[in-house]
């Protein structure tokens, strides 16, 4: 446990925060990009213990938060089907969509089966012949390499059976449409420590550059979180802007050649609708042409699916750092993890879960904060 203890050790934190509040002498909004490092912040009260000047937002880091409204109304109208044996990881079985959740399907009778890894669904459709397996592939560039080798599996073995059904995001250009946006606030980025590991912080440079916005590449944990604040400050507050890697522990420039490799075998870059913020260009993957055999959405004729968001979630805003999860007059009472609104009620990475979770702004429940001893 060493190499985990102590990016939890409290005097750490304690020096950081110290630092942090030396160092700052304006107001600063930062946004941290993944669900993870939300969840952390909130578990560990890290905000809360920032110089007021510096305000954390949240953002579209959430892959199954993110995951539009259409894609999730393809996946059931897939699952209905009865020749159908439909993967997904547990995640998302209860994220809403028009009319319920996968797992009220599964209820009512339809073959839905929550998986491990997508080669468990490779191996289905092998075990399977007569049943048509689908994958639901989702997720930022994190699990694109999974999913690609499952295809390039399938594709190898001749399993026309197994398909999937792909809705993978890429958080470069979301960090731009957010830039861009009307209304933006945000000044800095804690980086995705997670989809760095694959994909390398290269392409995060000329971000910094066009918008003079800092990034750092930050880890999970709480020390990190806090180093990773720090260093975004520092750079703030001397106008620099930069990608610094604070997770070099994980991260390399280059990211990890092999999986980069396999991702471009499998995928080719795409435009990608966002739940909450729309259509963002060049944003997604899809399958290439020699794997299209293995494309659900093709196969099963739902491409032209479209559906309309409530108009009650507000997890749009929320997504893109405008508003946080108590704003929403639904927080916590209509919107709860048991009868979930929006996707990042329901994610173990949303922040409105993440909120809601640890007692944040719920009359009763105290926030455990992490200058009172790492758990």
């Amino acid at each position: 446990m060493k190499y985990l203890d102590e990016y939890r050790d409290a005097a750490a934190a304690s020096k950081l925060a110290d630092a942090i509040a030396r160092t700052v002498t304006k107001p600063w909004t930062i946004m941290e990009v993944c669900g993870g490092q939300t969840h952390t912040i909130v578990k560990y009260g890290i905000d809360e213990i920032l110089p007021e000047q510096i305000e954390l937002v949240h953002g579209p880091g959430c892959p199954v938060c993110v995951t539009s409204l259409e894609m999730i109304d393809r996946a059931h109208a897939i699952a209905a089907r009865p020749d159908v044996i439909f993967c997904s990881f547990g995640d998302m079985l209860r994220v809403p969509g028009s009319r319920g959740d996968l797992l009220s399907l599964k209820s009512q009778g339809a073959d839905v089966r929550t998986v491990y890894s997508p080669l468990d669904a490779v191996n289905l459709a092998a075990a399977n012949p007569n049943r048509k397996v689908v994958f639901f592939a989702i997720g930022f560039e994190t699990t694109a390499p999974p999913n690609a080798m499952a295809v390039w599996m399938a594709h190898k073995r001749k399993l026309t059976n197994f398909s999937v059904l792909v809705s993978h995001v890429t958080v470069p250009p979301a960090m731009t449409a957010i830039l861009e946006a009307e209304g933006n606030r945000v000044q800095g980025f804690l980086g995705p420590g997670h989809v760095c590991t694959v994909m390398g912080y290269d392409e995060y440079e000329p971000i910094a550059r066009k918008y003079h916005v800092p990034i750092v590449i930050t880890g999970f944990e709480p020390v990190d979180m806090l180093e990773g604040v720090l260093m975004t400050v520092r750079q703030l507050e001397s106008g620099r802007a930069e990608v610094e890697n604070q997770y070099s522990r994980a991260v390399l420039r280059a990211g990890n050649e092999h999986s980069l490799n396999l991702i471009g075998e499998v995928f080719e870059i795409c435009d990608r609708k966002w739940r909450g913020v729309g259509l963002i260009p060049k944003s997604g993957y899809k399958l290439r042409e020699k794997y299209r055999q293995h494309d659900a959405e093709r196969l099963f004729e739902v491409e032209n699916i479209e559906t309309e968001e409530s108009s009650v979630c507000i997890s749009g805003q929320i997504l893109r750092g405008l508003k946080k999860p108590h704003q929403c007059p639904e927080f916590g009472k209509r919107c709860t993890p048991q009868t979930p609104l929006g996707a990042t009620m329901v994610s173990a990475e949303g922040s409105c879960a993440a909120y809601y979770n640890y007692g944040r702004h719920l009359a009763g429940i105290s926030l455990p904060v992490l200058a009172g001893g790492a758990s």
